[in-house]
């Protein structure tokens, strides 16, 4: 089954949902004409953007990280975005030189070794990338919901990040039934990774599979305790350093804690 049978559901407000976020996005696109991105994880919400951008003509870049430890079927997603809207994507990957002195110091799974590790691989291949898909710009879009975590439940639509920068959270009320009932009304290409039971999609070392009644993020790094599954994209230098603070880790080589679809 499907992840568009399994979530595609109309809710009511739907259509006044859309035309929210498109007044949002025409808005930022003006306030920050020439210096607004669409931050994109190639996730099911960030393709629904996408979408709206392409289709209404939205001046706003597309930009996404490639951090070498992709699913192939996230990196696919890249090329079928340029090709099905014919918008380049801005590609980001980690500075070479970092990642191999890190892997060379600490290994290919030092993820799971320590939260401080994690965090500095996420740092290496994402936070670093990011700071230079951000550089001269004012404002960048995410698509961040609400309804995504714990941590998440008060995100606004309208945020500034660390450095003062526009953060756009156009999606913030959207449920995940709305997310799919869109891609299936307009047909928008996702990663065929949602349906194999992957709601959130990152890295491939530290994704997974989720079980029935599982929390949406509950396959990212999911040996982690709940507080610290954030990679310090869309948390405050105040929160990440409260988030690393010696939290315990669950076994992630534990058969016991593996999802079952």
């Amino acid at each position: 089954m499907s992840a568009i049978d399994l979530y595609a559901r109309a809710r009511p407000g739907f259509e006044d949902r859309i035309a929210a976020t498109v007044a949002l996005l025409r808005q930022a696109a003006a306030d920050h004409a020439g210096r607004i991105v669409q931050a994109t994880s190639l996730g099911a919400e960030d393709m629904v953007i996408t979408d709206l951008i392409a289709r209404h003509q939205i001046p706003i870049a597309i930009g996404t990280l490639e951090t070498g430890k992709l699913h192939a079927e996230t990196v696919a997603l890249i090329g079928r975005i340029e090709d099905r809207y014919a918008l380049k994507v801005e590609v980001y990957r980690p500075q070479q030189e970092a990642v191999i002195h890190f892997v060379r110091s600490n290994g290919e799974e030092a993820m799971y070794r320590s939260l401080e590790l994690r965090k500095a691989c996420c740092g290496i291949r994402k936070l670093e990338p990011l700071s230079r898909m951000l550089a001269n710009r004012s404002a960048w879009v995410t698509g961040l919901r609400r309804e995504q975590s714990d941590a998440r439940n008060e995100v606004p639509f309208v945020d500034s990040d660390d450095q003062g920068r526009a953060k756009l959270n156009v999606l913030a009320d959207w449920s995940w039934n709305d997310v799919w009932h869109y891609i299936q009304a307009n047909n928008v290409p996702y990663n065929p990774l949602h349906d194999q039971f992957m709601p959130s999609i990152g890295c491939a070392p530290c994704t997974r599979a989720i079980a029935v009644g599982e929390p949406f993020r509950a396959g990212r790094w999911w040996w982690e305790d709940e507080a610290a599954k954030e990679c310090g994209l869309h948390v405050s230098q105040a929160e990440e350093e409260a988030a690393v603070s010696m939290l315990p880790l669950r076994d992630p080589q534990d058969k016991s804690q593996e999802a079952t679809a």
